[in-house]
């Protein structure tokens, strides 16, 4: 009997580290950077910031994140800046080649979006069942804060 309460409360104690683990710095497998193809209206191999960077407190303007391949579609944002501060991100490409992909982007891009605004990074958790879209999110998103220097 006690051999059996053992086991039990080791294996809960397992399954609860498992789900407790979290990983937040590597990308989904599958998904690569590439700069957007030449043939995609409006797309440049490498996005130019439309910003500056003033002596007085961080980067103001609108700058274009980099593309990212998902295993479902591109994800690509750009983000505006206000001293340094996200002031807005916009959503410029997101999985569309299915009904199914386009009604998870319409449903996760607005969670992102405020998660964005209220982390001041990219550094935003995946909204759950959207977890390819969401890595696309973060990635452009950051590759756009890069540009930026913040």
């Amino acid at each position: 009997m006690r051999k059996a309460a053992v086991t039990t409360v080791s294996t809960v104690a397992g399954v609860i580290l498992l789900l407790s683990l979290k990983p937040h710095q590597n990308p989904a497998p599958g998904m690569a950077a590439s700069p957007p193809s030449s043939g995609t209206p409006g797309a440049s191999s490498s996005p130019a910031p439309t910003g500056h960077k003033p002596s007085n407190g961080g980067a103001s303007g609108t700058y274009t994140g980099s593309v990212i391949n998902t295993s479902y579609g591109p994800v690509q944002v750009s983000v505006t800046l206000a001293h340094g501060r996200i002031t807005a991100v916009k959503a410029l490409r997101t999985p569309s080649d299915r009904p199914r992909s386009q009604q998870i982007a319409a449903d996760a891009v607005p969670r992102l979006t405020r998660e964005a605004l209220s982390a001041q990074s990219a550094h935003i958790d995946a909204v759950s069942g959207a977890t390819y879209t969401s890595e696309g999110y973060a990635r452009s998103l950051q590759s756009a804060l890069d540009q930026a220097g913040v």
